[in-house]
């Protein structure tokens, strides 16, 4: 198994707590439950830059700086590990998409390019919110409306969240990116 750099290391820490200041700017709230931000940002560079790995690690440090800071909400110690570990970690996986992206731009087809970003975003946005549908189901099922079956409630209040933070952070990023394609380029130390 490869090492990662120092470099990937240090970045991980630092987009991690960027997400984190991201995150505790206003959102949109669409309801007491569905809040709709770009703080996945940063892991989504991340995953353009490095890959799944650095993503990961960088979206499970911002579950735990989430818990540091008090920004934490929780039932279970299982619903916890769920929703702030595994779901923020999940974002990475927008990290698999590393190469298309990469290549592209490396090609000069930034819209084949961009194109790569937001199905990359998307299936991030889709891997974190199935880990908070989950846990919607199973320990925040007995807050949905009375005669509302859990699965329902919990794949309205996520997948509105899911939906509108992946087009928020979509048009942040094509924006970002076509503009600045070097944002997701790794730079070898000197």
């Amino acid at each position: 198994m490869k090492k990662l750099s120092l470099l990937a290391l240090i970045e991980a820490s630092f987009f991690a707590a960027f997400a984190l200041i991201l995150d505790l700017l206003p959102s949109i709230d669409l309801g007491p439950w569905i809040s709709i931000s770009f703080a996945m940002v940063p892991i989504f560079i991340l995953a353009f830059r490095w890959g799944l790995k650095v993503s990961f690690l960088a979206g499970f440090i911002w579950g735990l700086l989430q818990f540091a800071v008090g920004d934490a909400y929780f039932l279970t110690p299982i619903q916890f590990l769920i929703e702030y570990f595994v779901a923020f970690a999940f974002i990475g996986f927008a990290g698999f998409f590393i190469k298309p992206i990469q290549a592209e731009f490396q090609k000069g087809n930034k819209k084949k390019a961009l194109s790569w970003v937001v199905i990359a975003i998307f299936v991030g946005s889709i891997a974190r919110y199935f880990w908070h549908f989950l846990a919607g189901i199973i320990f925040w099922g007995s807050y949905a409306p009375e005669g509302m079956s859990p699965v329902i409630y919990s794949l309205v209040v996520n997948g509105g969240a899911m939906l509108g933070s992946a087009i928020l952070c979509a048009i942040v990023l094509l924006a970002l990116l076509s503009n600045a394609p070097r944002l997701i380029k790794v730079r070898a130390i000197r």
